[in-house]
C-alpha cells in the first residue's frame, strides 16, 4: 500500500511555481526531498498537509484525497516543521497537557521518554531553548501519538552530528514498524543518504528524479575521461559534466556507456550537485 501520493501538483506564486511533483511514498519506507533552498521542499509538505492551497493536481494520504477527513488525518500524521509553532512560554510538561487534549492516542509515558533520550529540560519556557532544542523536543511531540506517517521539514537543522545520529535511530527505529512511512526534507544530503529507501530531487519547483536509492547508486557512476572520450558518448547518457585543464569528470548512466568506459561509484550528494550543473 502506498501511504502517500502526489499527482501532476502544481502551486504558483508570482515569483515561484512547484510543477508537476510526482512522488509515491510505499508502507514501512522512507522518502528524501532534497533541494537546495526555495526549491520547493517546504511548499510541497505544506500542499500534502493541506495548509496551503493547490492550484492542480491530486494528493491521497492512505488512499483518501488530503483535504477529506482532516480530523482523522491528524491523528494519523506526526508534522515537524521548520517553524516549530510551540508558543515561547510554553514549557514541555506543559506541552504534553496540551497535546494529550489534542490527540486521541497521545502516549505521556513515551513522550517524557523522548525528552529524557534526547537530554531536554521540562520546565524551561521554549522561548530559551536553542534551535536544535526546538527541533528535538518538535520531534518528540510528533512520535509520541502514535503516528503512521511522519512529515519532517528539515528536522536536522540545528542538531550537533551527535543529535543528528541519535535522531535518524529514531527514524530508523519508527519505521521498523512496515505500517510506518516518512516523507523528510533537506539540504543536508549525507543525512538522507543514510537514511532513505527512495530519493526525490527539487529543484526550482522541478521534479528532477525520483528513485529507489539502491537503483540510483547501481544506476549511475561518475566518469573520468578525455574532452575527446566525451565526444564518443551519447549526450543522454551524461547528467552532469565538471571540467577543468585535466580533464573530465561526469555523472554517467552505466546502462548507456559504451563498452570500455571504467566508472567508480557516485554519492547522492554528488548525483544531486551534478545533476543541478546541468539544469540551471
Amino acid at each position: 500500500m502506498n501511504i502517500l501520493e502526489t499527482a501532476h501538483l502544481k502551486k504558483n506564486y508570482r515569483d515561484f511555481c512547484l510543477n508537476d511533483i510526482n512522488l509515491t511514498l510505499p508502507s514501512g519506507c522512507i522518502l528524501g526531498l532534497i533541494g537546495e533552498n526555495g526549491a520547493g521542499k517546504s511548499t510541497t509538505i505544506k500542499l500534502i498537509l493541506n495548509m496551503i492551497r493547490r492550484d492542480s493536481g491530486d494528493i491521497r494520504l492512505f488512499g483518501t484525497d488530503n483535504r477529506k477527513n482532516c480530523s482523522s488525518l491528524k491523528e494519523d500524521i506526526g508534522v515537524v516543521l521548520d517553524e516549530a509553532g510551540i508558543p515561547d512560554c510554553i514549557t514541555a510538561e506543559q506541552l504534553n497537557s496540551i497535546l494529550k487534549r489534542s490527540y486521541k492516542r497521545w502516549e505521556e509515558h513515551t513522550y517524557f521518554s523522548y525528552l529524557n533520550d534526547l537530554q531536554l529540560p521540562r520546565q524551561k519556557p521554549f522561548k530559551d531553548f536553542s534551535r536544535g532544542m526546538k527541533m528535538k523536543l518538535s520531534i518528540a511531540a510528533a512520535l509520541s501519538h502514535q503516528p503512521k506517517l511522519l512529515l519532517l521539514d528539515e528536522p536536522t537543522s540545528g542538531l550537533d552530528p551527535v543529535a543528528r545520529e541519535k535522531v535518524t535511530d529514531l527514524f530508523h527505529d519508527f519505521t521498523r514498524d512496515e505500517s510506518h512511512s516518512i516523507l523528510i526534507s533537506s539540504h543536508i544530503v549525507s543525512d538522507l543518504e543514510k537514511l532513505c529507501d527512495y530519493i526525490a530531487f527539487l529543484h526550482k519547483g522541478k521534479l528532477l528524479m525520483c528513485e529507489e536509492k539502491d537503483r540510483l547508486l547501481e544506476r549511475y557512476g561518475m566518469l573520468h575521461c578525455t574532452h575527446q572520450q566525451l565526444n564518443e558518448i551519447a549526450p543522454d547518457t551524461i547528467l552532469g559534466i565538471k571540467s577543468s585543464p585535466y580533464g573530465i569528470d561526469a555523472v554517467a548512466d552505466r546502462e548507456k556507456l559504451p563498452a570500455g568506459f571504467k566508472v567508480s561509484p557516485v554519492s547522492i550528494e554528488e548525483l544531486f550537485i551534478y545533476l543541478v550543473k546541468e539544469t540551471k
